[in-house]
């Protein structure tokens, strides 16, 4: 199945490093013209070093001013992927802090409804569709320990995520959640590094292993692509089978 961006125009936050940095080089491959938004300027410059037909824009997504500003900068944009999350301190339910709260939804919820308001208002006006594909998590639909309010974003994405689905549908506006098990980025062993966690994971996957990022990107691209012109308003695991168990 051969997937072309050419000519396409894609948003993808969080595309400084780990997943968002993977699909943001693929999607460049694939022709399109990548906008990488990130807050780490370092890491966006090395980006767009390796790719010549990646642009990038430096923002903090917790800031909802400053974000709308710099997504309006990038111009029209044909696809967009919410990528970018913020990486919940483990904390359990009785400990959890209304700092990490307040971060952890101003990032993994807020700025997805703020970039998106932005992008699809430009994909309405220009009466040409459009796709969005927002990265939840297998957190959304199952609990995990220590995990109460990064659970509790992904719920709420998914449910966003939906509801956009639902009203840009008629715009011909696509909007679909990948939602992975763990994933071994620089986030993903912030709460699986430890063995003897890892383990009791694993051990919940029938295919008996953690996701690599190549296989989060391939749905990502599939759900972007006209090739998933029918698809929109679902959560597509990438979790091995966990939630089957």
């Amino acid at each position: 199945m051969e997937i072309s961006f050419a000519s396409k125009r894609v948003l993808v936050t969080g595309a400084a490093k780990g997943i968002g940095r993977a699909l943001a080089k693929r999607l460049a491959s694939y022709g399109a013209e990548v906008v990488a938004v990130s807050r780490s300027k370092e890491g966006l410059d090395s980006l767009a070093a390796e790719m010549k037909n990646i642009k990038t824009i430096c923002v903090d997504l917790s800031d909802w001013d400053a974000t709308r500003k710099a997504i309006k900068s990038a111009g029209a944009i044909d696809c967009l992927v919410n990528n970018a999350a913020y990486a919940t301190p483990l904390e359990s339910f009785l400990d959890a802090k209304p700092e990490s709260f307040d971060m952890s939804f101003a990032v993994n919820v807020k700025a997805v409804i703020n970039v998106s308001q932005v992008v699809v208002e430009g994909m309405i006006q220009r009466k040409k569709g459009g796709s969005v594909v927002n990265l939840s998590s297998q957190a959304s639909q199952a609990a995990l320990p220590q995990h109460t309010i990064y659970c509790g974003t992904k719920g709420a994405l998914d449910m966003v995520s939906r509801v956009m689905a639902l009203e840009l549908g008629p715009h011909n506006i696509r909007v679909n959640c990948v939602n992975p098990t763990v994933v071994m980025t620089d986030m993903g062993r912030v709460g699986w590094a430890d063995p003897e966690k890892a383990n009791s994971m694993l051990a919940k996957i029938p295919l008996g292993r953690f996701a690599e990022v190549d296989e989060v990107v391939d749905a990502v691209i599939y759900l972007l692509s006209d090739k998933a012109s029918m698809i929109n308003g679902v959560t597509l695991p990438i979790d091995g089978g966990f939630l089957a168990t």
